[in-house]
């Protein structure tokens, strides 16, 4: 059991990244990474929405939606829930943390609409998971979003010292540097399933 976790945790990171090999959660990963603290406090905040949604849909599916024959409803129920999951994040760090909150601005109520919360709770469902594989599913994809927006973060930053030409000043160089930061991650591929497997 304590292997099929951990490959689901590392897969999670590596090999199915939300951001760089599913392209989900694209706007906060171009929109907030342009410095590293800003990019660091949305990926704490998507790593806790992301293991509390999945810790919250997953029950719900199974022992309301799944009953009462009502799995129809899923996506509207997990949104919901998603919603309610964000105003509390966006409350806490608005009372305690109010740098934070003022750096996030605009894209910290975009955690509602980050497709990666929403998939990673649809996921675990579609894959058959149980409650234990769904959480560790859950905050592997939030720390493979952390390690792409942070990764992301130190490419931008070298990015503004760097002189591209005139045509990809600005946002095509940043897609630039995305798509190969993206084929980065393509290597891990089978590498993970190769190590557990092994073990």
């Amino acid at each position: 059991m304590a292997i099929k976790l951990a490959t689901i945790f590392f897969s999670m990171i590596l090999v199915n990244n939300y951001v760089l090999v599913q392209f989900l959660g694209i706007c906060p990963f171009l929109g907030v990474s342009k410095k590293l603290d800003s990019a660091f406090g949305m990926s704490c905040a998507v790593v806790f929405v992301m293991a509390l949604a999945t810790a919250v849909t997953w029950p719900i599916y199974t022992f309301v939606l799944v009953p009462n024959d009502l799995q129809y409803l899923q996506t509207i129920a997990y949104i919901l829930i998603i919603a309610v999951l964000v105003q509390l994040v966006e409350i806490i760090l608005k009372k305690f943390m109010p740098p934070l909150y003022n750096a996030l601005g605009v894209y910290l109520p975009l955690i509602t609409t980050n497709c990666a919360v929403l998939g990673v709770t649809i996921s675990v469902i579609d894959e058959g998971y149980g409650f234990a594989e769904s959480l560790v599913c859950a905050v592997g994809a939030g720390f493979g979003f952390m390690l792409a927006m942070v990764l992301f973060a130190g490419v931008r930053r070298r990015l503004e010292d760097a002189k591209p030409p005139k045509c990809f000043e600005g946002l095509p160089i940043t897609l630039v540097a995305a798509s190969m930061v993206s084929l980065s991650f393509m290597g891990f591929g089978g590498i993970i399933e190769n190590i557990f497997g092994a073990v």
